[in-house]
């Protein structure tokens, strides 16, 4: 099976920005020419996430609260202290949900929910340009 790689960029302010990358991951299937097969969507770092959610307001508000009720950003984490940047609880919450998710396509569409988005979260304390990786394996 062919493997195909692409990739893009997202600028995003941090603090558990959460932006939907659905239709630049479906652009990805789409250009690649591939039918059937699996699409990895990974973001390149250790301070941000990628999964999928109902990407409307509530959650966008939910989501951030929740993680700031797990893993708070006011407080001190060992990483803090190694590099001095503040920023461990991003690195912890990267953890937690993970740098990759797998999405299948069929027929050159994502197989995604009626509701279903896929998602960069990231959880950094700065504003950055996140690099978005898609590799596609399929026919």
């Amino acid at each position: 099976m062919p493997v195909k790689t692409t990739e893009f960029s997202v600028k995003s302010s941090g603090y558990c920005c959460l932006e939907n990358i659905t239709a630049r991951v479906q652009d990805c299937v789409k250009r690649s020419g591939l039918k059937d097969g699996i699409a990895c969507v990974a973001v390149a770092g250790s301070t941000a996430g990628i999964s999928t959610i109902e990407y409307e307001p509530g959650l966008l508000k939910d989501i951030p609260e929740f993680f700031e009720s797990i893993l708070p950003s006011d407080r001190s984490y060992h990483h803090d202290n190694t590099w001095h940047d503040g920023n461990g609880f991003s690195h912890m919450r990267s953890f937690l949900l993970k740098t990759s998710h797998t999405v299948p396509f069929s027929g050159g569409q994502l197989l995604l929910g009626t509701w279903q988005q896929i998602v960069l979260a990231d959880f950094d304390n700065r504003s950055r340009s996140r690099k978005i990786i898609v590799q596609l394996v399929g026919e």
